[in-house]
């Protein structure tokens, strides 16, 4: 399992490597990062640079597309855990029928430095929950904490 998960709550933990077991292999092995989301309201993705994640190896700055995917992967971690919050109680079959129907509608994202770096973290909040669409903002910072991205996401909740 290329994603790791380290979450505050046990329940939460199960559910989401529930999913990557059964999404494995996927897209998000490439990336290979680890969920370290410790409430609710703040969806966080770490990751470190390696050379499969360079776009451009003379300056070895990250590729605009992992950042894109990055910063998706953490709005919709984000949404997850709101959409896990209300359902948390609900049998693992039920949860995994809801949160399977999640999924990428609108995907903004604004490149503001070079994605320089050894370390990286992508950050997501909420800006809106409704009942079909939630929409966040999300953030990817160096391990110098500069700013690289940022984006707003739309997700369909089902």
């Amino acid at each position: 399992m290329a994603v790791k998960v380290n979450v505050f709550h046990d329940g939460l933990q199960k559910t989401i490597e529930y999913f990557i077991q059964k999404c494995s292999p996927s897209f998000n092995d490439i990336l290979s990062f680890s969920i370290d989301s410790q409430d609710f309201d703040i969806g966080i993705i770490n990751f470190s640079n390696r050379d499969e994640l360079i776009g451009n190896p003379v300056q070895r700055i990250l590729h605009g597309g992992v950042i894109s995917s990055i910063l998706d992967v953490a709005g919709g971690h984000t949404v997850f855990m709101q959409v896990y919050k209300d359902i948390m109680d609900e049998p693992l079959e039920k949860q995994a029928q809801i949160l399977g129907k999640l999924g990428t509608i609108d995907l903004r994202i604004d490149y503001l430095r070079p994605g320089r770096g050894n370390a990286f973290t992508a950050k997501g909040y909420i800006l809106r929950k409704g009942n079909k669409v939630a929409v966040t903002r999300m953030e990817l910072h160096n391990e110098e904490d500069l700013l690289i991205a940022v984006g707003t996401g739309t997700y369909a909740l089902g």
